[in-house]
Parts: structure tokens; sequence; C-alpha cells
């Protein structure tokens, strides 16, 4: 569990994780770069169609939820 929080590339995980989170991290950092080549690399490590889609879509919400968060809890903060 510590090396997935300090650095999942060097953790014990399998090869499909390693892509799930290799490609969750590209998304989080500038979804504008995600292209078709990451969504074959995960279909290529065992996702189908319906998983891709699930994983960028708890990745997005993720993602958006948290901005929603800061921004909301930075305003209450100027209060």
């Amino acid at each position: 569990m510590e090396a997935l929080q300090t650095d999942y590339r060097s953790a014990a995980i399998n090869e499909q994780d390693r892509a799930m989170l290799d490609y969750v991290v590209k998304l989080t950092k500038d979804a504008t770069k995600v292209s078709p080549d990451d969504h074959a690399r995960l279909k290529a490590a065992g996702f189908d169609d319906r998983g891709v889609l699930q994983i960028t879509l708890i990745a997005s919400w993720f993602n958006y939820i948290n901005r929603v968060a800061d921004a909301l809890a930075w305003a209450a903060l100027k209060q």
C-alpha cells in the first residue's frame, strides 16, 4: 500500500492495474492528451469498451468533485 501511495510505478501491481493507473494519471494531468492509443493500451491490458468508459467516468468524476470541493472550501475560508 505504501508503494502505491508513494509511486504506483514502483509498486508490485499487475499490468492491468498499472495500465489503468497510467491512463488515470494522464487523464488527470491533461485530458486533451488522451488519445485512441491510450484506449488501445487499456484494451490490450484486458479492459473492454465498457471498462474504458467506466475508468474514464470515475476518474473524471473524482477530478471534478475534488475541484468543486477545493473551490467551495476556499470560498468558505474567505468568508
